[in-house]
């Protein structure tokens, strides 16, 4: 296990880099650039000047050895629009996001383990029917759709929910006020990803449940719930703990449009304001922390596997 892990970490620093590279060499040479998109009035001379202030005139390998080395030393260099340390700035808005994403994705899985089962042993049963039809509506809704549907309505009409940020401003801390903002983000995030793991669920238990294990474990006597639990709904685990996995980065990630409609201030919607106006720090340091992410999320997923199946060696 020690040396799978030292060489997973050192797979996942070289991926790093990988990804380092890739965006900035993308990012640096796409179409315009921080000064016009700054000022598109400024002249040929003033945009060379502000791009030497920001020591972007470097040919592009200095100007990424420059970027590493701070790095490398913690410095992820400072935001061209409000010249504050990239670092402060995910340190800000990652816990947001974390806040945010950790619920949907926690209330997803917890509810998709159980409906993805009763689907299984029920198959072409109203019950069956019902959890396809919500599983169907939950994929295909469009996130940004649903999420001002639910501002019209709740907010709007009904005035039962805000309509978006953090928490209210001027008032003290509130638990209350602080889950009254949470309510329609999570909502919204928790929809689609709790349909897709409720269809992974009952296609891997619709598997494990025609395995000869279990009906071996049936002919011996065990009881039903015995056989349900302990033999097939832990082998179909595996496929929803790699399905998991994949939704670990991307939640951070997918949180953007969601963080936008409810104006919740997390690094999606930093993400997102960062590439509209070319903050190049600002973006090399949000890819990298939803890259870590995607890498962790990797690692935790190989992790679990031997978790759920110990015939699963990590060699």
């Amino acid at each position: 296990m020690t040396a799978y892990l030292v060489r997973r970490t050192l797979q996942s620093v070289v991926l790093l880099w990988i990804v380092s590279v890739a965006v900035f060499v993308l990012i640096h040479t796409a179409p315009g650039g921080a000064a016009v998109l700054q000022n598109p009035d400024l002249s040929r001379d003033q945009i060379a000047q502000f791009r030497a202030n920001l020591g972007l005139d470097a040919p592009l390998p200095v100007q990424y050895v420059r970027w590493l080395h701070g790095v490398l030393r913690g410095d992820f260099g400072r935001s061209y629009n409000t010249v504050e340390p990239v670092a402060r700035l995910v340190e800000t808005r990652l816990p947001n996001t974390l806040l945010l994403t950790g619920i949907a994705l926690g209330l997803a899985v917890l509810l998709a383990i159980p409906l993805g089962v009763a689907s299984a042993t029920h198959r072409n049963t109203p019950i069956d029917r019902l959890v396809a039809v919500l599983s169907f509506l939950g994929i295909s809704t469009p996130v940004f759709w649903l999420g001002i549907v639910l501002i019209v309505v709740c907010s709007v009409q009904f005035r039962i929910l805000p309509a978006g940020g953090m928490y209210q401003i001027g008032e003290p801390f509130s638990v209350g006020d602080r889950v009254r903002h949470l309510l329609m983000p999570v909502f919204v995030l928790m929809t689609a990803n709790l349909a897709e793991v409720t269809r992974y669920t009952r296609s891997a238990m619709i598997d494990a449940l025609g395995e000869d294990y279990v009906r071996t474990a049936r002919a011996k006597g065990l009881p039903g719930p015995a056989v349900l639990f302990r033999h097939a709904l832990r082998n179909a685990l595996i496929p929803v703990i790699t399905i998991v996995g994949v939704y670990l980065p991307r939640a951070v990630s997918a949180t953007a449009i969601t963080e936008t409609v409810f104006s919740w201030p997390g690094m999606g919607q930093l993400a997102l304001q960062s590439a509209a106006t070319r903050d190049y720090p600002v973006v090399l340091g949000t890819t990298l922390a939803i890259a870590v992410f995607a890498v962790a999320g990797s690692l935790l997923t190989d992790l679990a596997y031997g978790y759920a199946d110990p015939r699963i060696r990590l060699g």
